[in-house]
C-alpha cells in the first residue's frame, strides 16, 4: 500500500520536473532568439546613425 503510494507520489514529480524542463528549454530558446534579433536591430541602429551623419553632413554643406 505505502509503496503504490510513494511511485504515484514519484511520477507526479517526475512528470512535474519534465514539464519545467521543457518550459525551461522553451525559455532558453526564447532567449537566444530575442539576442539574435537585438544584434539585428543594433546593426540596424547602427546603419541608421551612420545614414543620418551623412545626411547631417550634406545639409550643412548645402546651407553654407
Amino acid at each position: 500500500m505505502a509503496r503504490n503510494r510513494l511511485e504515484k507520489v514519484a511520477r507526479k514529480i517526475g512528470g512535474t520536473l519534465g514539464k519545467a524542463d521543457r518550459k525551461a528549454h522553451q525559455v532558453v530558446r526564447a532567449g537566444a532568439l530575442a539576442k539574435e534579433e537585438l544584434k539585428e536591430i543594433a546593426k540596424q541602429v547602427d546603419a541608421l546613425k551612420r545614414q543620418l551623419e551623412k545626411t547631417t553632413k550634406r545639409l550643412k554643406k548645402a546651407l553654407t
